[in-house]
């Protein structure tokens, strides 16, 4: 994958104090200091323009879909651009798009419906680096189906996959899926995505991505890619909590999904069990056109965000902030490395990567650190994150590790005073 993305010249990008003007919770006090929110990896905060939409939508258009009244068929109209929104966020068709609770219930019912075409002896392959959102539900599939689920390792030294044990699990007869992390939740690790799925289809096998934590850090493109499904999660890149699932069409149309009679029968609706969470599918576009409108046009006005261009501007401001990111994450990077008592995991920041940092401090639990963090308003998580095999082979089971990630609003000075932090802690002084 690459690490960065060629953004077009035509735009300029908001600068940080900007972007933080657009976040209510940035103006959050905490005994007495400015919160610095580095828990972006467990989820982000949201900006106004997401609030406003979803209390817009609220207020002025709330109903079920498909009824012959003005707000029903509003809601119809909401629910048809939030689709269009997060094609464009994924370079993917709108049809091709499917909402739900939320990432792991999408998962489960997706693997549900593979499930069904499955065969006892069938085998389907995950990763010891995943979240186990992406284990558990095909983990599932071996009480169910009598399927075979082989696991590819991680190397603990490195936070990365162990690519020859990834092919070793996949060339085995009868592989029906590869289910892969593109990132790490817990380490920030980035696989190379097109070589996994590259390497599922050579085996004949379906791939399906979790984009999860890393669709907030790099723009997917499932064009690019080459996956058969790919999964993130709204709340993860400023918008609510809504998961969204990428499928091509051609399967969601014959998938034998798990659904009522009178539900939909066409992608991608047959997907989507019950009433859905409207307020929060018309959030998760906002979000992606506030991102979008974070790249302006160099020249003359702004027009509004069009299909056109929203793909563009997503493209310019994501190039801008992986390059603002990773460079505030080897500063932090480097800054924690060189404390006594402070081990860092996973690749290091020229290695592909998100700017999330795993660490633990020597005599000190992962919840005493973050509790200490947020004395002098550090807002940091703390634990295995839902990555608990990544914590088992790093041998830091059952404390886990601390987790700062950076996130569009991150300032240099929030950077600087998490690393002084850190570096009291360790030294005894907090």
């Amino acid at each position: 994958m690459k690490d960065s993305i060629d953004r077009p010249q035509e735009f300029e990008i908001a600068s940080v104090d900007e972007i933080r003007e657009a976040f209510p919770a940035c103006g959050r006090l905490h005994g007495g200091y400015r919160v610095a929110y580095f828990d972006g990896p467990g989820g982000t905060q949201v900006p106004r323009a997401v609030l406003e939409a979803m209390t817009d939508y609220l207020v002025h258009h709330n109903a079920n879909t498909h009824w012959a009244f003005p707000s029903s068929a509003e809601t119809d109209g909401a629910l048809a651009a939030a689709r269009a929104a997060l094609a464009d966020f994924l370079n993917a068709a709108g049809d091709e798009i499917v909402f739900g609770a939320n990432m792991t219930t999408l998962t489960f019912h997706l693997a549900r419906a593979i499930g069904r075409g499955l065969e006892p002896g069938d085998a389907i392959v995950v990763t010891e680096l995943d979240h186990h959102a992406n284990i558990d539900p095909w983990v599932a599939l071996e009480r169910e189906r009598g399927v075979i689920v082989r696991r590819a390792r991680m190397i603990p030294e490195t936070g990365q996959l162990d690519w020859d044990d990834l092919d070793r699990c996949l060339n085995h007869r009868r592989t029906r899926l590869l289910a892969i992390g593109a990132a790490s939740n817990a380490l920030g690790t980035v696989n190379d995505i097109p070589r996994a799925v590259a390497m599922a289809h050579e085996a004949e096998a379906l791939a399906f991505v979790d984009a999860v934590h890393f669709a907030p850090h790099q723009l997917v493109d499932v064009q690019n890619l080459g996956c058969d499904f790919l999964v993130c999660s709204a709340y993860k890149f400023y918008g609510p909590h809504v998961g969204v699932l990428y499928g091509k069409k051609r399967l969601l149309q014959t998938l034998d999904a798990p659904k009522l009679r009178p539900a939909p029968e066409t992608a991608p609706e047959r997907l989507e069990t019950g009433t859905q969470n409207h307020e929060g599918i018309v959030g998760a576009a906002a979000a992606v056109d506030f991102l979008a409108s974070l790249a302006r046009q160099t020249a003359g006005e702004t027009p509004p965000v069009d299909r056109g261009s929203r793909r563009h501007r997503l493209e310019a401001l994501f190039g801008a902030l992986h390059d603002r990111s990773a460079r505030q994450f080897r500063h932090l990077w480097d800054a924690l490395a060189a404390v006594p008592g402070v081990t860092c995991y996973g690749p290091p920041p020229a290695a592909p990567r998100t700017p999330t940092l795993g660490f633990v401090v020597r005599g000190v639990s992962s919840g005493e650190v973050s509790a200490k963090l947020a004395s002098r308003g550090i807002f940091a998580s703390h634990g295995d994150f839902y990555a608990q095999t990544v914590i088992e082979r790093l041998g830091q089971a059952p404390h886990g590790l601390v987790r700062l990630g950076c996130a569009c609003y991150t300032t240099d000075d929030e950077i600087d005073r998490a690393a002084e932090t850190v570096a009291d802690i360790a030294r005894g002084r907090l």
